[in-house]
């Protein structure tokens, strides 16, 4: 077991480094592109299936509560929280379009959306780059291995340099906390 354990950690290590050398300018892009943003009063949206949920819960609660610095709310909404809209749209239309329409009502140009997903093929999140493409939101795509559609898609393609979901997003983790911290360091004055 032991060196079952070192093994893991040794392999999430590495990936994390090939994640930085591919990624170092898009993460900086990403940050910049929310700055700005939130600059000009804009929003920032987040949507993932599964743990790239729990990712989108999770990093929308840094910006509106806080990473590090003790400063003013920021206007993020993780597009996977409102089980209502969630359940009408995907019983009443598709689960395809969970994300989009939620991004039709309350999306506006100048916004900007982070699509995470691992295999970079999740129809609900290519549609929801789709969407905000045609309403102006700058996308973020967030995914791993070779990319999937979503990394031609998206404005900003994240990709992490493994195949391996966990290694992903244990990978997709340090690149949110990192835009966070990269955010804040800006606005936070």
């Amino acid at each position: 077991m032991r060196k079952t354990v070192e093994d893991i950690f040794a392999e999430s290590i590495e990936v994390k480094h090939e994640t930085l050398k591919k990624n170092l300018t898009p993460i900086i892009d990403a940050a910049q592109v929310i700055i700005t943003a939130f600059k000009a009063g804009h929003k920032l949206f987040f949507c993932g299936n599964g743990g790239s949920a729990a990712d989108s819960q999770h990093i929308a609660a840094e910006f509106v509560g806080r990473f590090q610095k003790e400063r003013k709310a920021w206007p993020a909404i993780a597009l996977t929280t409102d089980s209502s809209a969630l359940t009408a749209l995907g019983n009443d239309y598709s689960f395809d379009i969970v994300f989009s329409r939620q991004l039709q009502a309350l999306g506006q140009k100048g916004d900007v959306l982070i699509a995470i997903s691992t295999s970079g093929n999740s129809k609900n999140i290519l549609e929801a780059v789709k969407q905000s493409k045609a309403m102006g939101i700058t996308t973020v795509g967030v995914t791993g291995g070779s990319g999937g559609l979503l990394a031609n898609l998206c404005d900003i393609p994240i990709i992490a340099a493994s195949h391996k979901t966990a290694r992903i997003q244990e990978s997709h983790l340090v690149i949110f906390h990192t835009i966070c911290e990269l955010v804040e360091n800006t606005l936070a004055t």
